[in-house]
């Protein structure tokens, strides 16, 4: 039988079987992919063959509750994957770990204020994208409680991005937030995205407590996800969804959101220095001009990123986040988890 992964709990997969019932399936054993070390080898989006075990009763399998299952349904190959989006494990940096598999494209969420997100983890996720094919537009979420100056700053990150040439939103979850704010920014509502998401499996990631939950609330009325407050002490985000889920918008879309836990860092994860540069945008455009073919634009002379930087053709974050992708010297910062 083949299926669709669409909820990954840790030790279980539910799985929809093709033109059949949705189940519950484990994996055997040291279960790899092929060339690629994951702490988890089957991920939400991904194509699976299953078969069916009727003997279990005296091998003992157990559902989460502690219960014998009767039958149990086995992974047994992953199809080939056209693309994923994939960080450094949090705890093992020799690891990765895959966020979704098979998107059209990705929804970043992130935030000016409460929680901050920053522009370092904004390029880290564009670029790993990029590295993986996956268009990505950007959600400014919570534009209603922004001072001027916070305005401003969103205003400008906006501006920044889509300069680069990735879309931008700037919305608001409240229901019934609709208007401009002080500075004229258009604040829409989470329905402004649903054009976007039709016929396509949208990958849904940011920090943890941007938003993500309340969003995909506001998309998908009957998903009922948990939300929380943010952290009084420190302005972070706390943890709401524990796993990663596939969850249909509707029936007459025909598109699906992949809600997966909200993240602090984003650790790369298996590029090479020289390709870095390929995965920012404007840098990889102002690379064809350098005189040297391997330059790493960080001192070479006749650098036309450097000279494109130096005339802000290249925003100093943007250039700032690409150094801190060729050195990595300290991961830990990247992959620390709330």
């Amino acid at each position: 039988m083949k299926g669709l992964v669409i909820k990954n709990t840790g030790s279980w997969y539910t799985v929809k079987v093709d033109d059949g019932p949705v189940v519950e399936c484990k994996i055997k054993g040291n279960f790899r992919l092929k060339g690629i070390r994951s702490t988890n080898p089957v991920a939400v989006g991904d194509r699976v063959s299953i078969a069916v075990d009727r003997k279990n009763e005296e091998r003992g399998v157990r559902n989460e509750d502690g219960s014998v299952v009767d039958s149990v349904y086995w992974i047994t190959e992953i199809d080939d994957r056209r693309n994923y989006i994939i960080r450094k494990s949090i705890n093992l940096s020799k690891q990765s770990h895959i966020l979704a598999a098979n998107v059209d494209q990705a929804m970043l969420v992130v935030t000016v204020s409460k929680p901050e997100t920053s522009t370092t983890f904004i390029d880290r996720f564009l670029a790993s994208a990029e590295a993986y094919r996956v268009p990505v537009f950007l959600v400014f979420n919570k534009t209603d409680l922004l001072n001027n100056d916070e305005m401003r700053y969103q205003q400008m990150l906006i501006d920044l991005y889509e300069t680069v040439g990735y879309e931008c939103f700037a919305i608001s979850s409240v229901a019934g937030t609709r208007g401009r704010g002080d500075e004229g920014v258009k604040i829409d509502t989470p329905a402004v995205l649903l054009p976007l998401l039709h016929d396509r499996i949208t990958l849904l990631s940011g920090n943890s407590g941007v938003g993500k939950s309340t969003i995909i609330n506001s998309l998908v009325p009957d998903a009922n996800l948990r939300t929380s407050d943010i952290s009084d002490a420190h302005q972070t985000g706390m943890h709401t969804t524990t796993f990663s889920e596939m969850i249909a918008i509707d029936d007459a879309r025909r598109g699906y959101i992949i809600d997966t836990p909200g993240i602090k860092g984003f650790g790369t994860f298996d590029m090479e220095r020289e390709e870095i540069g390929g995965y920012f945008k404007e840098i990889f455009h102002f690379s064809k001009d350098c005189r040297f073919s391997n330059c790493t634009h960080t001192h070479e002379p006749g650098c036309a990123v450097l000279k494109a930087l130096e005339n802000n053709y290249i925003a100093q974050s943007r250039y700032n986040s690409y150094l801190s992708m060729l050195e990595d010297k300290d991961e830990s910062k990247y992959r620390e988890a709330y």
